[in-house]
C-alpha cells in the first residue's frame, strides 16, 4: 500500500494555526497508520514524506519539515522497532542536510532485520527521478535497458508494487509518485485531510479497495475462470 499523504496544511488553515502545525499533527496520523497497517498485516506500506518539488515550498516551511522527518526517525525508532518494522528512506540523498542522512542511516541500520512490515518513507522523491536513476544506473553497467532491468533498478526495487495507492485530501491526482510502480494500482481518493485520517478512513479504503475486480489486462471473464472463489 502506498499513501500520498495530503492535507496538512489545510487543516492548520481551518484552525487558524500555522502550516507546521498542521504537518505535526500529520505526523502523529502516520504512527497511527503505521500501527494500525501492522494489524492489519500490511507487508509493505510506502509514503510521501517529501517530494522533489516540495523545495519550491517557503524555506521556514522546509526546513520545519526537515526537523520533523528527523525528529520522526529518531523518536519512533524504538517503537518502529519493536513492532517489527524495517524503515526505508527512499529518495534522492544529495542535497538533505548532514542529520537527516545520518537519521535515516541510523533507522535503516536498526531495523534492518525486521520482517513483520517494511516502512518506506519517501524523502526528495520523484517518479520521474526513479525513472531516471534507474535507467542511468543500468546505462552506466552497459546493461539492457528493459521493463524487467528496469523494475529491478528502481529505488523501491525491494518491495512488490503497491496494489493500492490512497490520497487524501480531495486532490485526484498522483503528483510524480511511485509513477512507474503505480501502473496496475487501485486508486482511492478521500477528502478526509491526512491529520483526520483514522483506522476507520483506513478500513474504508480497504473495504473499497476488496471491492474492486483487478484484471491486468484480461477480461472479466478470464478473471473468473482464473479466481472462480472471487
Amino acid at each position: 500500500m502506498a499513501i500520498v499523504m495530503d492535507g496538512n496544511g489545510r487543516w492548520a488553515k481551518q484552525r487558524y494555526m500555522p502550516r507546521l502545525f498542521g504537518h505535526r499533527q500529520g505526523i502523529a496520523s502516520l504512527k497511527r497508520c503505521v500501527k494500525a497497517c501492522v494489524n492489519r498485516n500490511i507487508k509493505a506500506l510506502t509514503v510521501f514524506a517529501f517530494s522533489s518539488e516540495n523545495w519550491n515550498r517557503p524555506a521556514e516551511e522546509v526546513s520545519g519539515l526537515m526537523d520533523l522527518l528527523v525528529k520522526l526517525m529518531r523518536s519512533e525508532l524504538p517503537e518502529l522497532h519493536e513492532q517489527g518494522v524495517r524503515v526505508c528512506i527512499v529518495g534522492e540523498r544529495e542535497g538533505l542536510s548532514d542529520a537527516v542522512r545520518a537519521s535515516a542511516t541510523e533507522a535503516e541500520n536498526v531495523t534492518s532485520n525486521n520482517t513483520r512490515m517494511v516502512l518506506n518513507v519517501c524523502i526528495n522523491y520523484g517518479g520521474r527521478w526513479d525513472i531516471a536513476q534507474a535507467a542511468a544506473r543500468l546505462a552506466a553497467e552497459n546493461l539492457a535497458i528493459t521493463p524487467d532491468s528496469l523494475q529491478g533498478a528502481m529505488a523501491l526495487s525491494h518491495v512488490p508494487d503497491p496494489d493500492l495507492l490512497i490520497r487524501t485530501g480531495g486532490e485526484q491526482r498522483i503528483s510524480n509518485f511511485l509513477l512507474w510502480q503505480c501502473a496496475y494500482s487501485e486508486l482511492y481518493f478521500t477528502e478526509t485531510l491526512w491529520p483526520d485520517f483514522d483506522e476507520a478512513a483506513l478500513d474504508a479504503a480497504l473495504a473499497d479497495y476488496a471491492g474492486r475486480e483487478r484484471r491486468f489486462g484480461k477480461t472479466s471473464a478470464q478473471v473468473q475462470v482464473d479466481n472462480p472463489a472471487c
